[in-house]
């Protein structure tokens, strides 16, 4: 059995393993690379292998760097089934349908500079079509539920706790009369998610690949960062400001809405109002009240009360260009929390090319900054950046709450690979950069785990 790392492998983006016996294949994942123009780039690569010879693919959750070349996928052949749950299914619909919109436009614009260098023009990497025929591809399954992928390849999808759906996966592969198990993390959540349940644990495996995204940090409690944010939420209005938040649209906008709801509840800040402007996070709120079953006891219990988790007075949703863009006219505090959460598309590129020049905004960053990235250059404390062709000067005050992450820290990382009894015979270290995996890496050496920070491409036999 052969697997190959395709992405995420020294770098947190582009997900994507294919696993290989002699008589079949399948693929876990196939992400969108994010970053800066050599990185995403490699989205418009041919793919190193046909689409048309895999079976089948398993999808551990819905966001971006995990599933959004599955159109692409399809768009060059593939013909499998996609085993999901339903949650990720649906969110897997709406991250995709909005990357085909901006992979659209963002050729268009690239083509207009080629069309002035006599180059020829560049097709989109995906339309609306290819996500269609995508989604006829799609089978829910449920957690730990047995789940025949091919013949010979078994899974069990179990929670992550990472966002709503996400899943962890143990593979069983059956190959010269012999069973070997394989596991998959995917993304691991928090050991106290705000909105979803714990992690579940996996208990058995031969080999597993485990991501390390924060392989080298620890978050802070829960309390001081709820703190943190009550400060910058206080600050910011006591300037008379704006407080612009890029926020992932999955999962991260839901947190932040939640922890508003429940600021002004409690009356530690101000009646300040809040817009959602994310026609992306609306959609995938839409989700997350359709699929309770996902949410831990907290938000369980909240619902009972008959309390909405994501709406309370002074809550805003901007559904149309017309009402994002009023929002550049307004000039007293509030709060905006727009997409994408790496600066990289969406609208909030339109409130910092509006905002980043005023000393009294704030910018407040509450995730994962892939290198390359307008929000990682903005973060790392350049004081002018370009935006929509022109170089602006950063005057607005940077905060950054990095716990608010749906990653786990080092010490939640190695929990979850304690879970394994008996040791796994090696574990191999995925997703995070180098640094970061690397970082990992010594560090469960040091408890015993046999390791391997894999590179990109690289053949891996088992």
């Amino acid at each position: 059995m052969i697997i190959q790392l395709l992405g995420a492998a020294r770098i947190v983006t582009g997900s994507c393993y294919s696993l290989t016996t002699k008589k079949e294949k399948i693929l876990i994942d196939c992400g969108t690379f994010q970053g800066g123009k050599e990185m995403e780039r490699l989205n418009y690569e041919p793919f190193n292998f046909n689409p048309r010879d895999y079976e089948a693919l398993i999808l551990t959750h819905a966001h971006l760097d995990h599933c959004g070349r599955i159109p692409k996928l399809v768009k060059y052949g593939f013909r499998g089934k996609i085993f999901a749950t339903d949650a990720t299914r649906e969110l897997a619909k709406i991250i995709m349908m909005d990357s085909a919109k901006i992979s659209a436009k963002d050729v268009d614009h690239e083509n207009k500079r080629r069309r002035r260098e006599g180059l020829p023009p560049r097709k989109p990497l995906y339309n609306e079509g290819d996500v269609k025929a995508a989604m006829k591809l799609f089978r829910v399954v449920s957690y730990d539920e047995d789940v025949k992928i091919t013949k010979n390849i078994f899974a069990k999808f179990y929670d992550a706790g990472h966002i709503l759906g996400a899943s962890s996966i143990q593979i069983q592969v059956k190959e010269d009369k012999k069973e070997t198990l394989i596991s998959f993390s995917g993304d691991i959540g928090q050991s106290e998610s705000v909105i979803v349940k714990n992690t579940e644990p996996i208990i058995k495996s031969d080999y597993v690949f485990v991501e390390s995204t924060y392989g080298d940090r620890l978050h802070p409690e829960i309390e001081d960062r709820e703190k943190e944010f009550v400060r910058v939420i206080n600050e910011s209005y006591q300037k008379g400001g704006k407080l612009m938040i890029p926020s992932f649209t999955v999962e991260r906008a839901q947190e932040l809405l939640y922890c508003i709801a429940k600021f002004k509840k409690q009356r530690i800040i101000p009646d300040v109002p809040v817009y959602l402007d994310s026609p992306m996070a609306m959609k995938a709120t839409e989700v997350f009240s359709r699929h309770h079953e996902y949410y831990n006891e907290r938000i369980a219990k909240n619902l009972a009360e008959g309390e909405n988790p994501f709406d309370f007075p002074g809550l805003i949703y901007t559904k149309t260009t017309n009402e994002s863009k009023a929002l550049n006219f307004i000039n007293k505090p509030c709060i905006i929390i727009a997409g994408n959460g790496m600066c990289s598309a969406g609208r909030i590129k339109h409130h910092i090319r509006n905002g980043i020049d005023n000393e009294k905004n704030t910018l407040l960053f509450v995730g994962f900054q892939v290198q390359g990235t307008l929000g990682y250059w903005i973060k790392k404390g350049e004081k002018k950046v370009k935006l929509l062709g022109v170089e602006m000067d950063v005057n607005a005050k940077i905060e950054s709450i990095d716990s608010f992450s749906g990653h786990a820290d080092y010490l939640e990382l190695i929990q979850w690979l304690k879970n394994f009894l008996p040791k796994p015979k090696k574990v191999f270290i995925t997703h995070g950069e180098e640094e970061q995996s690397l970082a990992f890496s010594k560090r469960i050496g040091e408890l015993g785990f046999e390791n391997y920070v894999p590179v990109m491409n690289e053949t891996i036999e088992l």
